[in-house]
């Protein structure tokens, strides 16, 4: 038989059942065999390290829900001082920017051909009715098509509304009368609504879910298709011992990852940690390990890479982007998905490290996410140990 030849078996090996044990040298064997193996291939190196910092520096600069600098077309009929006032004020609030209409004929003309997203009509005899006593009115015009935009214009609106009332628009130059209830707000735990001390500890989430989701689900079924499981098989090593030789060095590199990004938020984003760092530490090793035992499960099932790094994708990347509350709070989604978001590791880790990062939750109101999180580690290993076949039938 030539060195190129199949190796043809006669019968299956069978991996010895025994009784349940781990043997901590094996173990550490076979995690020495996938270190070896992740420092040879310089695309898993950079794919495992790099790419989450840079992702979350990328997108951490680049998503901003504070909207600033949006084309607003003015029509003002009326050409008066306060009229002038009130044009002023949208401008100098830094959300808008001032683009006078030409056409009063037709004053969706501007949002028709996008030239603006919004459109302040100013009616003749604004000035008028504000030196009488009577309440000036002026119409603003949004896109609707843009419903993300929309929300947060409302909020704009209201507070420039309160703006000119109190300030610039009283009549006769005197201030609005005092009400009798005076409500006055502010924001706890993100005083100046920063989007990056949103984003950043929830975007970090999303990234290390997908990556070692990803590349987990291609360590065994890689073994699989290189012919190399047939040599571990033909050992003592027992499938669970394959496992959490698989798993140990990417839980290091997962907890090597974490750091540098918690680095990034605290000294490229100047985000507080008002937390537990051994809170944050024990929940991240639990998270990361899930997301590990995630794509194992489906490795070991799979038994083919390409197969398998597209279901790792299909069951990591718009889970945990768009049901662990990345963006869209879990207590407004339906109840039925929110019953499906339970079963994700990164929607009970997205909730414990913006705790731990902007709020500093007492550890007793956080056993709820570290519980969710250590079952899911333990549902996800014994389905991956239960999953493993171990003869080389397909």
């Amino acid at each position: 038989m030539g060195p190129n030849d199949p190796i043809v078996l006669e019968k299956p090996i069978v991996v010895s059942e025994g009784r349940f044990e781990l043997n901590g040298g094996r173990i550490l064997s076979m995690a020495r065999k996938e270190t070896r193996h992740i420092l040879r291939d310089p695309y898993t190196l950079t794919l495992a390290i790099f790419l989450p910092i840079f992702l979350v520096v990328y997108f951490g600069l680049a998503i901003d829900f504070n909207i600033r600098n949006l084309s607003l077309a003015v029509y003002d009929r009326d050409h008066s001082r306060a009229s002038r006032q009130l044009v002023d004020i949208f401008g100098s609030s830094g959300f808008f920017r001032i683009e006078k209409g030409q056409s009063p004929s037709n004053v969706t003309e501007s949002l028709e051909s996008e030239s603006a997203k919004a459109v302040l009509l100013i009616e003749p005899h604004f000035a008028r009715d504000l030196g009488s006593g009577k309440t000036a009115r002026a119409q603003v015009l949004l896109d609707g098509a843009d419903n993300s935009t929309v929300g947060t214009l409302l909020g704009y609106l209201d507070g420039i509304q309160q703006l000119a009332s109190r300030r610039y628009l009283s009549p006769k130059g005197e201030r609005s009368r005092v009400p009798a209830v005076r409500l006055a707000s502010r924001y706890l735990f993100n005083p100046q609504l920063s989007t990056p001390w949103f984003i950043v500890p929830g975007l970090s989430v999303v990234v290390l879910a997908v990556l070692f989701t990803l590349l987990t689900a291609l360590t065994v079924a890689r073994e699989w298709e290189n012919g190399s499981m047939e040599v571990l098989l033909a050992t003592p090593i027992r499938p669970l011992e394959i496992i959490f030789g698989k798993l140990v060095p990417y839980m290091v590199m997962g907890l090597l990852v974490q750091a540098a990004i918690y680095l990034v938020a605290r000294l490229g984003f100047g985000i507080p940690f008002m937390g537990s760092h051994l809170l944050f530490l024990a929940g991240s090793l639990l998270f990361i390990t899930a997301c590990l035992a995630q794509g194992m499960w489906i490795s070991v099932a799979i038994r083919q890479q390409r197969v398998a790094m597209q279901l790792a994708m299909i069951t990591s990347q718009l889970p945990a982007f768009l049901l662990s509350g990345f963006i869209f709070p879990v207590e407004n989604m339906p109840r039925f998905f929110q019953w499906v978001s339970a079963v994700l590791p990164a929607r009970w880790f997205m909730t414990l490290i913006r705790e731990e990062f902007l709020m500093g939750t007492p550890w007793m109101d956080q056993m709820g996410p570290f519980a969710a999180l250590m079952g899911l580690d333990f549902l996800l290993l014994l389905m991956a140990w239960k999953s493993f076949k171990k003869d080389l039938e397909p």
